[in-house]
């Protein structure tokens, strides 16, 4: 699965696998893709310059990527306590009496929110990228479109290509205003923020969009037969996520939220505001029909809804609270039904790949028959 894109980044497979889990980013580099590590969990330089050390170790000299959330433009003097003031009184009632109605219980006396949605804000992600670009970091990407042009700047100048994800050829023509060196079509079937485009129709709209720069294809894609369509719709690559959620690696820590991400067949997701304030694929769950019910007092634009929900997602998780327990995932997840390794998972996807390449060359050879006849 090698093409022009994975040669200059000198990995043996154009596969990039996005995950929050170094140990999962670390064993994708080694299978022969490109792990990416998500940065958006990381609340201090320190916790993410702890976890790039731990990749360092355990990569192998391979190379691997950082996904960072980061708006374009910046907004100055709001700090997380000026946005946590914009938040309704109305809106935290409802988070308190839709977790109640499940008996969530409230989280031990001085253990904080575990989980807080705050990398997209300036201060956080720029303390990110001073430790990035302390490592060898090849990609920097971007998923809420492309970082701000000093920043696109800095990465080049650390011998960095810089990827941006996009719904739309519109988009894309703004990652490439900006700069950014590869562009991630990601689909309607993706897990996490998607947009409303199907991977089938978006690949090869983006590729002609935005030619000669590479193009990866994203979005319900977890087998080799996938990773073959996406190349041949013109893609340099695929971009996957949701498929490392079931491997033996991930550090889910919850053996409920495993137990239904293994059960779901692919109707089984939904996009919902529930759980950042942007449409985000999900798995459906009584949290996300709670916020989607239009007799609820609906959800608040990024960044409010993140922080909004913060804690009560983590007492969610925290106390495994089924029918409200969730986590972003795409359409795949009807494929994710055991636990694997990562190398398990790249064996497929190249055992896959290589069925693909071989029914079509079948396929070719019977019509190149036919018209020699």
């Amino acid at each position: 699965m090698q093409t022009e894109l994975s040669q200059q980044l000198g990995i043996e497979h154009a596969v990039f696998g996005f995950t929050p889990f170094p140990a999962v980013a670390a064993a994708i580099s080694r299978a022969g893709g490109l792990g990416v590590l998500g940065a958006v969990r990381y609340s201090t330089p320190d916790d993410l310059a702890r976890d790039l050390d731990w990749m360092q170790a355990h990569t192998d000299g391979t190379p691997y990527g950082l996904d960072v959330v980061m708006p374009a433009k910046k907004v100055e003097g709001v700090t997380e306590a000026d946005v946590e003031a914009m938040i309704p009184a109305g809106h935290r009632r409802f988070v308190a009496e839709t977790l109640a109605r499940y008996g969530v219980p409230e989280l031990p006396d001085g253990e904080a929110s575990g989980w807080r949605i705050t990398g997209w804000m300036e201060e956080v992600a720029r303390s990110q990228l001073d430790v990035a670009f302390d490592y060898p970091v090849k990609l920097l990407a971007s998923a809420l479109g492309p970082p701000p042009a000093d920043v696109v700047r800095r990465a080049h100048d650390h011998g960095m290509l810089v990827a941006a994800l996009a719904g739309s050829a519109r988009h894309a023509a703004h990652h490439v205003a900006a700069g950014i060196d590869v562009v991630v079509a990601q689909g309607y079937e993706a897990g996490g923020h998607t947009g409303e485009i199907a991977t089938m129709v978006l690949t090869p709209e983006l590729v002609r969009a935005v030619a000669p720069l590479p193009v990866l294809a994203a979005g319900g894609i977890g087998s080799g037969e996938q990773i073959a369509a996406g190349l041949a719709l013109g893609a340099q690559g695929v971009w996957l996520g949701s498929i490392w959620l079931t491997t033996e690696e991930a550090e889910l820590n919850s053996p409920a939220l495993t137990a239904k991400l293994l059960a779901a067949g692919s109707g089984d997701t939904v996009r919902s505001r529930a759980l950042t304030g942007k449409p985000a694929r999900q798995l459906r769950t009584a949290w996300t029909d709670a916020w989607d019910d239009p007799a609820g007092p609906g959800t608040l634009p990024m960044p409010l809804q993140g922080l909004l929900v913060a804690e009560a997602v983590s007492r969610v998780q925290r106390y495994e609270a089924e029918p409200l327990l969730g986590t972003p995932v795409g359409q795949i997840v009807g494929r994710m039904t055991s636990r694997r390794s990562v190398q398990a998972v790249f064996d497929d996807l190249t055992t896959g790949f290589e069925r693909a390449l071989d029914r079509l060359e079948r396929i070719a050879g019977r019509a190149a028959t036919g018209t020699d006849t």
